[in-house]
């Protein structure tokens, strides 16, 4: 694909990528005491810009100044349910800045605004990111599982996106196995350079091939890589995808208000996102906790002098390594959402996908369950909906059970029901586990 289409919609929507991309070979080249200064310059000059600029982000701190970094309040998600106006710092409005919406898969969505160098950055990381694996937007040509806006204006503006950005979507509504049949006729006459999508979607088209007995270089040999993100990758089905692609599988870890958070190398390491985000990991009473031990992800964005995001909870459960540093911090586990936590009748709090897991690992073992997700409908009852091609059977149910009491605790209600298909958001993401106690 010739003229550098991707770099070229970029610059054309007033996005400064040939700038950006020297400021991040900058930090990226900085020695470990130079980074420290840098990011230590970087977190201070944020908070007073909006502290100076941004009269909705003065009303959520505490002081009048800045003094240390120990006492910037954490912001949540429900503090920027208001009006964007009224979260804009001074000298931005709608028409000066990238505007975009979050998912609303944390139950919260919001409207959020990042000035334009802001979010050129965020393109120059992801391209950097995807380069580790030979992969270049401008050339590089992509099968993307991802949802599509059903409405006729959405649906044209992201094939429209596509076409310049030299992708190709494959629908995430339909995982049947006629719809992977013909997924599977495009990569036969598409050069394909990688895969890039949702999780679940790209597992469905994973078992598809393990049934046929394909391997998906085979029939694309230009592939070179699948990239998953937005849910939960377990380490059997990136197995699986390995096996049935024929290639690397990396795991991305994102969020559309800040930037890309993390993304798999080469070696398999977790690596976060340290030259435009700042991230602590925080336990309930807000204080910062020593690598190695879970608690939630609070992000700050570096450089969006457009809306403040710092020191922001994401809504996310995990832990970055021992052996991170400053410069490399490493991303250990992604847990889960903090309201995607199951409060069983004891009291006790369980990650949801606790439940999901145990499941998972006994229904797939005859092939017969294509997916599930499980939803709390009350303190004891559980049900888990799955598409299969039969029933499960009472023995298969009763082992289930049995687990989930061993891992979590007895006397909890298990409802079972099989459905043709799962239910999808409206972006085509699958939340596997939800709970219906969010006020408890």
């Amino acid at each position: 694909m010739p003229l550098n289409l991707f770099d070229l919609s970029l610059k054309l929507n007033g996005f400064p990528i040939k700038e950006a991309r020297p400021v991040l070979r900058a930090i990226q080249n900085l020695d470990d005491v130079g980074f420290k200064n840098y990011i230590e310059n970087q977190k201070t000059q944020i908070v007073i810009h909006h502290l100076n600029f941004n009269p909705f982000y003065q009303s959520l701190f505490n002081d009048t100044t800045f003094s240390t970094w120990d006492t910037v309040p954490i912001m949540t998600k429900s503090d920027l349910q208001q009006p964007l106006v009224n979260r804009l710092s001074d000298g931005f409005s709608s028409k000066t800045v990238y505007i975009n919406k979050t998912s609303g898969s944390s139950g919260d969505p919001f409207v959020f605004a990042k000035d334009k160098f802001c979010h050129a950055l965020t393109w120059a990381v992801i391209q950097d990111r995807f380069g580790w694996f030979n992969l270049n937007f401008n050339s590089s040509k992509q099968a993307r599982f991802y949802g599509i806006p059903l409405d006729k204006k959405g649906y044209y503006q992201e094939r429209f996106k596509d076409a310049l950005s030299g992708r190709f979507r494959f629908s995430v509504y339909d995982l049947s196995d006629n719809a992977l049949e013909k997924h599977l006729q495009k990569f036969k006459t598409s050069n394909f350079d990688y895969i890039n999508g949702y999780t679940s979607a790209i597992v469905q088209f994973a078992k598809f091939l393990e049934k046929k007995n394909l391997i998906l270089k085979t029939v694309c040999p230009t592939l070179k890589a699948c990239v998953v993100t937005s849910e939960m990758l377990f380490e059997d089905d990136k197995l699986l995808m390995e096996k049935q692609f024929g290639v690397p599988v990396v795991n991305e870890y994102g969020a559309s208000e800040l930037d890309l958070i993390a993304f798999q190398n080469p070696k398999d390491e977790w690596i976060v996102n340290s030259e435009t985000l700042f991230v602590e990991i925080i336990d309930d009473n807000n204080q910062v906790l020593p690598y190695g031990q879970e608690g939630r992800v609070v992000i700050t964005s570096l450089f969006n002098k457009a809306h403040p995001f710092i020191r922001y909870d994401i809504g996310d459960i995990g832990i970055l390594s021992k052996n991170s540093t400053l410069k490399k911090p490493l991303l250990q586990k992604l847990i889960g959402r903090t309201n995607d936590m199951a409060i069983l009748p004891s009291g006790k709090k369980a990650a949801g996908l606790t439940f999901y897991y145990i499941t998972k690992s006994i229904v797939e073992d005859d092939g017969n369950v294509k997916e599930f997700m499980i939803e709390q409908l009350d303190l004891q009852t559980f049900k888990i909906i799955y598409v299969s091609e039969q029933e499960l059977s009472d023995k298969q149910k009763k082992i289930i059970i049995k687990e989930i009491e061993n891992y979590l605790e007895k006397g909890l209600n298990i409802i079972f029901e099989r459905q043709p298909y799962l239910k999808r958001s409206e972006s085509g993401k699958l939340k596997q586990f939800s709970s219906l106690l969010h006020n408890l």
